[in-house]
């Protein structure tokens, strides 16, 4: 089965939370990282089949637009079949954990 990693990094932390919500439940994807940048900024990572991180993708973003104040996306990316080697580097692996909600 061809998997996808998806990421969406939001201003505030209501608005990272109400996005994890809506792509979970969206979709069947697992949550595989999530980490506070600077200046207010958060991120989350998700991994599951391409067309499910798509439309799980799709469900966050909508939702972040949806909030009331100045919840905002400040970037988004879905990667299709990222290579192995990828997570050697960056923080898309799946952790301990979140092993048992594993797609």
């Amino acid at each position: 089965m061809a998997m996808a990693v998806g990421m969406i990094e939001t201003v505030g932390y209501p608005s990272v939370l109400a996005a994890a919500d809506a792509m979970l439940k969206s979709g069947r994807v697992a949550l595989v990282n999530y980490e506070s940048c600077a200046s207010g900024r958060y991120l989350i990572a998700i991994r599951g089949p391409i067309s499910e991180v798509r439309s799980a993708m799709e469900a966050g973003k909508e939702m972040v637009e949806k909030l009331p104040g100045d919840a905002e996306i400040v970037t988004h990316i879905t990667i299709p079949n990222p290579p192995e080697n990828l997570e050697a580097v960056l923080p898309i692996f799946y952790l301990a954990e979140a092993e048992p909600f594993r797609i």
